[in-house]
């Protein structure tokens, strides 16, 4: 009976743990990406995985993500301010940066459905809600599965343009598309998840010496 009651006492105690709203710490993500089509799935393959990694602090948010192929790519978002700056240094297009207004504007929602699933999803101890989406744009459709927590509140890549009828940060998101014949498919995980202090210099949105700005 003891024993049972001690378990009981771990489990509850876990649960409310990681349940906690994190208003600051970093998460890490592993994005993967594949074809039905041979020639596609080769090149896919030489880009490889793609790791990133996400600060997150109040209403801020930086992504960080780096690859042979791409080159690296810095993503900062102030929610509050509504501010968003992109770092590219591309090994073939060098240093860029480009500055714009966060918004979920009507332009981008056009062609966009979003339905609140029925699912669940426990990832990282973290509870999620599912998410489906379709989008069609430029003649294209493309169909996507999130799970977001609403425990974590930070900017996310993934949802941007709809990010106002998505509660939470999404851990789990299945993108399917059609790219000329060939079904892709792209999915992106949250691996892990760190409670820890940020530096506010992670968010400062003034672009580093030596870049210059993307013309839109």
């Amino acid at each position: 009976m003891k024993k049972l009651v001690l378990i009981l006492l771990v489990a509850i105690s876990f649960n409310a743990f990681a349940q906690e709203k994190l208003a600051e710490g970093v998460l890490v993500s592993k994005m993967t990406m594949s074809s039905d089509n041979e020639q596609m799935n080769a090149q896919l393959a030489m880009v490889g995985d793609l790791e990133s990694t996400t600060y997150f602090k109040g209403l801020k948010s930086r992504n960080e993500t780096n690859n042979p192929m791409t080159g690296e790519v810095i993503t900062i978002a102030d929610n509050e301010a509504k501010e968003l700056m992109i770092l590219m240094n591309n090994p073939m297009a060098g240093k860029m940066y480009s500055k714009s207004e966060i918004k979920d504007s009507e332009e981008d929602l056009e062609g966009v459905i979003v339905k609140k699933g029925t699912e669940t999803k426990t990832i990282l101890g973290y509870d999620c809600d599912q998410y489906v989406v379709t989008m069609t744009q430029g003649g294209q459709s493309m169909d996507m599965e999130i799970f977001a927590t609403k425990a974590i509140n930070a900017y996310s890549q993934q949802t941007a343009g709809f990010s106002q009828k998505v509660e939470g940060f999404p851990l789990y998101f299945k993108m399917t598309m059609d790219q000329g014949g060939s079904k892709m498919t792209i999915l992106n995980e949250v691996t892990d998840i760190k409670k820890e202090s940020v530096s506010a210099d992670k968010f400062d949105m003034t672009p580093p010496e030596g870049y210059e700005e993307r013309k839109q």
